[in-house]
């Protein structure tokens, strides 16, 4: 199972940059990337800050992917 995640999809409906992301939620700008890449899994709360941002809840944002279903 992979962690899927739309946050790339709603910065850009809100026009925001990954550095704009990370300075809302207190993280550097890496984490967004590697959190868009599939490459880290966010702790429970940066997913909740996360979707404060985008005011939308962590399980409309973040998913798990069943790889070998593919």
């Amino acid at each position: 199972m992979s962690l899927k995640t739309r946050i790339r999809e709603l910065r850009a409906r809100d026009r925001l940059s990954q550095e704009d992301l990370a300075r809302k939620v207190g993280v550097r700008r890496e984490t967004i990337g590697n959190l868009e890449n599939g490459r880290y899994n966010p702790s429970l709360k940066l997913a909740m800050d996360i979707a404060k941002v985008f005011d939308t809840t962590v399980e409309d944002i973040f998913f798990f992917f069943d790889e070998s279903a593919s």
